[in-house]
């Protein structure tokens, strides 16, 4: 068959150990063959990262937002052993968490949902996406041990020279304290993220935080909310039938374990980093997730949501079989290359992407998997190792079309 072809380039951000050996292979067994493949590559390895002093990473975030979608390989944020074991210059930070930031973006995560995997929360038919914030709380926090009697307070001297202070407690003796803190503007750019991907999902949006006991901090996420809401999405909501609602985070759990799916739960940083893992593991496995983190200006980045799987690439290199599960890393590149198509108008590209994720979920259902989906599946199973599983999908694929 002839190829398909692009117009624009994804931006393709490769990365480490396991998942950029699978990475390869996908290219080579089921993309490469039938697409004219253009990309603007980075190479967001360890190394290649520690070389260039991280540089490398803003600039494919910068390349993200000209080009308007990415796909991204699992990365390795150092830890010290890390930085032994690579010899690096310093303990680099998160790409994800570089990206997120300059792109000012909101974190989507949603299951792929295959027969014979059956969800433990048994009402679950549809996939649940979880939007996450990724800026601010906990994750910017600033920590204090106290070790003696004293008052702790929290002080903002603002720019004009006043001080306004809040006794947190007088502390008997010692104990522990935690600063947080978010921005406005950062809440605005999550709602719209949010707001735009209901739209774009056609699907019901949930928002929810602890804001009667947070009367200030978390009401400040609802309120913007409310009033981005109100402002620039209720009429686009109406006209395509779907709800916008909030409720408090306790509420939402029971809501959500009493849901049949189908909705998209959005949650603060640290919430939507639990909800999103609890979601997965109700659903079946995070090598089974897709992730897509989306600006408020419309700039897609697409990755697997699981690590680099450190422990089957010390195997691969002593020439040992491995069964890894490429399916979240396969649907990062089925994502971007849709939404190219989309943005682009190229209805092949988006017809392909769509066959290949079905040809994927397919060669699971009929039986063939990786020996992680195989403790999970339900009926009759064989096991593959990663690249055997890769070639049952482009069987299916070639059939398909």
């Amino acid at each position: 068959m002839e190829k398909i072809q692009m117009n624009v380039p994804l931006v393709e951000m490769d990365g480490d150990e396991m998942t950029r050996v699978i990475w390869q292979q996908i290219k080579d067994i089921l993309l490469v063959p039938y697409i004219d493949l253009k990309t603007v590559y980075f190479d967001l390895g360890l190394k290649k990262r520690d070389e260039t002093e991280d540089r490398i990473t803003v600039e494919a975030a910068e390349a993200t937002k000209k080009y308007g979608v990415a796909v991204k390989c699992a990365t390795i944020t150092p830890n010290a052993q890390r930085v032994e074991e690579y010899n690096l210059k310093q303990m680099w930070k998160s790409p994800n968490g570089t990206i997120r930031a300059i792109l000012d973006g909101t974190v989507f995560r949603a299951p792929i949902i295959v027969k014979n995997v059956k969800p433990f929360v048994k009402t679950w038919e549809r996939p649940i996406t979880i939007a996450r914030h990724a800026y601010g709380d906990i994750y910017r926090n600033v920590e204090l041990k106290v070790e003696q009697k004293g008052k702790a307070e929290l002080v903002f001297t603002g720019e004009d020279g006043q001080v306004v202070k809040e006794v947190i407690h007088n502390f008997g003796g010692p104990g522990i304290l935690m600063g947080m803190h978010n921005l406005d503007g950062s809440v605005e750019s999550f709602a719209r993220a949010c707001f735009s991907y209901a739209l774009d999902q056609s699907q019901d949006l949930w928002f929810s935080t602890k804001d009667t006991i947070s009367k200030k901090y978390d009401h400040t996420f609802k309120d913007i909310f409310q009033e981005v809401y109100d402002r620039e999405y209720k009429d686009q909501f109406d006209a395509k039938g779907i709800e916008y609602f909030y409720t408090l985070i306790d509420d939402a759990v029971a809501r959500v374990i009493r849901s049949s799916g189908g909705f998209i739960w959005a949650c603060k940083n640290y919430d939507g980093d639990v909800m999103s893992d609890m979601v997965a593991t109700a659903f079946g496995s995070l090598a089974m997730m897709t992730s897509v983190l989306v600006s408020p200006q419309g700039h897609y980045e697409y990755e697997a949501a699981h690590g680099t799987v450190t422990r089957h690439y010390y195997q691969h290199l002593k020439g040992q079989e491995t069964s890894t599960n490429p399916v979240a890393t396969l649907f990062a590149w089925t994502g971007a290359l849709r939404k190219r198509g989309e943005l682009d108008k190229l209805k092949d590209l988006v017809r392909f992407a769509n066959t290949l994720e079905k040809a994927a979920t397919d060669t699971i259902e009929q039986g063939v998997m990786t020996k992680d989906l195989a403790l999970l599946a339900e009926g009759e199973k064989v096991v593959v190792n990663t690249r055997q599983f890769l070639e049952e999908i482009n069987a299916r694929l070639i059939k398909m079309i």
